[in-house]
């Protein structure tokens, strides 16, 4: 890696870090020259502002989300909670590019999941479209995230070096894709043979004399919420412990002003954005993996961007020194953005911390529309209309799914109960339940149309919205104790923290018990099939998608399964199940959600 702008940017924009392979070595990279970080020509006084503005989970959301997918809570004079509705990458842009004027050191960047559970839009075209997007937006830098390893190593690093498609191809005639113009770092991401990181650990941001390092990371547990095939041959490290290392190498070169991108989040005690999560102390308002790891990194690390709980934040979370450094969320799908302001004093060319400050933002969808971005999604959906706009069901209501306040949710179920119908017959894996991982389900299904379909009209699009990784579903053959210990693990173990509540298809039914702790929430005598207590010695056969087939989202339980049989697509299973049970005449009622039975 060399320490040149990266490929075809203006001079502004990121220098590249020294090569990897000094950087896992502990190779100390050429001092800066003397005299770097004094003042300059032109510069009045000791310390200037940089603006820091920062985004992420966006999983290719060009359109405006739909439902409550597309709002964003805020947080009124009286207590109460408005709802706003934001989002839509042609708002994104025009908002950043307003929020940049009269800011002549500004730096925007990414903390993961860019890419990956796409609607149509984006994901039909392996989210080319997304990068393109985030380029003209001009995107300095992102870390990885879970998702960007969906369809593994290989595409991951399409996406950032360009290229056709290795299966379909290119899909304009004459165009050919020319990857992401802003790097993709991933410092705590190893080759399993090698040891040396499979991309870029850090970059540097400069301009006029003003250095600001970028460390990225993603969660270390990213191989458990991956399929098996996106992360083979990889291995995923501590994220405190890799950034305090390649803190340390920055350092070496001379580089004292550090960020770093974290693909991990919290849980902050208010959904609203602009909620006081440092009340009444730094800190005190929020909790889950982000503030351990915050409490853990180096005080040589200025700030932290943060992801993949899809909250919105802007805390001073207690640094190993005790002293308040900000880590920031802007929720998911482009509804937010965050504007940090990093002091940079020019004489010790580190961040002066008392004076960061910062705050989330609302994309609202009332100011114009940034027109490349217009055109961009028009130049897309011209090649995807034949196949989104095809109506494949219909509903006489919203369907909640993501944005359900509820552990069990009404599209949760109508997915399990699609998958359950798909495998049923012997002769398709004979399948007795299904269930599905609650992060499987990544949208609602909105009764108002999107486009000209008309309301109630569910088109393929916004089937693919609610289940876009086309994972295939399975049918598996568990014992009723191991079945009893996959719904443990909802609240067990890696899950115990933040549960993680398979949803279920019709005929299953059990109670969770809130009020106790870990495996005991689950009411073992209450777990029935079709009315009959499920026996811990017989076998049944549960359908699956491939990804908890294969263990994911904590679920080892699944590992120990027996006489797999591959199935269909969990979206063609989704498709077909709206069609066979709505019509125009007779739409899909939204299902009660009262299989699971939860005592708080």
């Amino acid at each position: 890696m060399s320490d040149t702008p990266h490929r075809r940017r203006p001079v502004r924009r990121l220098a590249a870090a020294a090569t990897v392979l000094a950087a896992a070595a502990g190779v100390t990279a050429a001092a800066l020259p003397a005299g770097a970080g004094t003042h300059g020509p032109g510069h009045s006084s000791r310390t200037v502002d940089v603006q820091l503005l920062s985004f992420n989970d966006f999983h290719g959301n060009l359109e405006p989300p739909q439902g409550s997918s597309g709002t964003v809570d805020e947080e009124q004079a009286d207590g109460s909670k408005k709802k706003i509705e934001a989002g839509g990458v042609e708002y994104l842009a025009n908002s950043l590019r307003t929020a940049r004027k009269g800011h002549p050191y500004s730096v925007t960047a990414a903390a993961g999941d860019l890419v990956g559970a796409s609607p149509l839009l984006s994901g039909l075209f392996h989210d080319e479209p997304t990068v393109e997007a985030m380029n003209k937006l001009k995107l300095d830098v992102t870390s990885v995230g879970n998702h960007e390893f969906d369809e593994g190593r290989a595409e991951l690093a399409r996406l950032q070096n360009g290229g056709c498609h290795p299966k379909d191809g290119c899909y304009e005639k004459d165009r050919k894709f020319a990857g992401a113009d802003y790097p993709y770092l991933a410092a705590n991401v190893t080759d399993e043979q090698t040891g040396r990181p499979v991309l870029k650990p850090y970059t540097v941001w400069k301009h006029k004399g003003v250095k600001i390092g970028f460390i990225g990371v993603t969660l270390e547990g990213t191989p458990d919420i991956v399929s098996a095939d996106g992360v083979k041959g990889l291995k995923f490290h501590d994220e405190a412990e890799t950034i305090d290392k390649y803190t340390k190498v920055l350092r070496k070169q001379g580089v004292k002003s550090v960020v770093a991108l974290i693909h991990e989040g919290g849980a902050p005690a208010s959904t609203a954005y602009n909620y006081d999560c440092d009340s009444p102390g730094p800190g005190d308002g929020i909790s889950g993996p982000i503030t351990e790891i915050a409490k853990k990194v180096s005080p040589d690390v200025d700030a932290l961007v943060t992801g993949h709980t899809h909250q919105a934040y802007a805390c001073t979370i207690p640094d190993p020194a005790g002293q308040p450094r900000m880590v920031t969320s802007a929720s998911s799908f482009g509804k937010l953005y965050t504007d940090t302001t990093l002091t940079y004093d020019r004489k010790t060319r580190d961040i002066v911390r008392t004076a960061v400050k910062s705050a989330n933002h609302v994309v609202n969808r009332t100011q114009p529309k940034a027109a490349d971005l217009t055109a961009l999604i028009k130049r897309w959906d011209k090649l995807a209309a034949p196949v989104a706009s095809k109506p494949v069901g219909y509903i006489s209501a919203d369907i909640a799914g993501r944005g359900a306040s509820t552990p069990e949710s009404p599209l949760g179920d109508v997915i399990a109960d699609a998958q359950l119908e798909a495998t049923a017959d012997s002769g398709k894996g004979g399948a007795q339940l299904a269930l599905m991982n609650p992060g499987g389900v990544r949208s609602d299904l909105a009764f108002k149309a999107s486009g000209s379909e008309g309301d109630g009209v569910v088109t393929y699009g916004e089937a693919f919205t609610v289940q876009p990784f086309t994972n295939m579903t399975n049918v598996v053959s568990l014992t009723g104790k191991q079945l009893i210990t996959a719904l443990q693990q909802q609240v067990s173990g890696a899950n115990e923290a933040s549960p993680k509540i398979l949803q279920v298809s019709k005929g299953f039914t059990y109670t969770l018990d809130m009020t106790k702790s870990g495996a005991g929430r689950v009411v073992v005598d209450s777990v029935k099939l079709d009315g009959e207590p499920v026996d811990p010695a017989k076998s049944y056969r549960v359908a699956v998608n491939e990804f908890l087939a294969g263990g994911g989202d904590g679920f080892a339980a699944f590992k120990d399964r027996t006489d797999k049989y591959v199935g269909p697509s969990d979206l063609a299973a989704f498709t077909a199940y709206l069609g066979a049970h709505s019509s125009a005449s007779g739409p899909l009622t939204p299902p009660k959600a009262d299989r699971i039975t939860v005592v708080k």
